[in-house]
């Protein structure tokens, strides 16, 4: 199988009408969508999804900003998607990302960063069930496969 990720479109991402662009870019590199939710996060889940940063300076802001606007939350499976998005991605903040990600052509604040992605597959295995039960990943054959990977090696 497949690795996963969550992914989460932001709630600048959302206000800015950005869903389109930032979904493109992940269609085009050739990532399966096997799992989205248009949803508001409350700030109990909020504070879930930032566990591992509670007592950091940064943590209230954090859960206040993820829970203040809708967003688009998805699971996206590929191989090496992990490493993949988070190079789509770009720099946490706009301000210091690089041209070419999402966060260097649409981000400039340095506080708001449009997107969040699982950091490796233990963090994705936490994330996932936050927000989507087993059954609502659905897992399908992806018709363009062998254009992305090439035949399946021969054993």
């Amino acid at each position: 199988m497949a690795e996963r990720t969550l992914i989460i479109l932001k709630p600048d991402a959302v206000q800015r009408g950005l869903v389109g662009s930032i979904i493109a870019r992940f269609e085009q590199k050739g990532f399966q969508l096997i799992a989205a939710k248009f949803m508001k996060i409350s700030k109990a889940l909020a504070q879930k999804h930032y566990a591992v940063h509670k007592g950091k300076p940064f943590f209230e802001r954090a859960v206040q900003y993820l829970s203040s606007s809708p967003v688009l939350v998805m699971v996206w499976q590929a191989d090496d998607v992990i490493k993949m998005s988070r190079r789509l991605m770009g720099e946490t903040f706009g301000t210091e990302a690089q041209p070419g990600t999402i966060r260097g052509d649409f981000g400039c604040s340095h506080g708001f960063n449009l997107i969040h992605g699982s950091d490796s597959p233990a963090s994705a295995e936490v994330e996932i069930p936050l927000y989507f039960k087993p059954e609502e990943l659905i897992d399908y054959p992806l018709a363009q496969a062998h254009w992305l990977y090439g035949p399946p090696d021969e054993a």
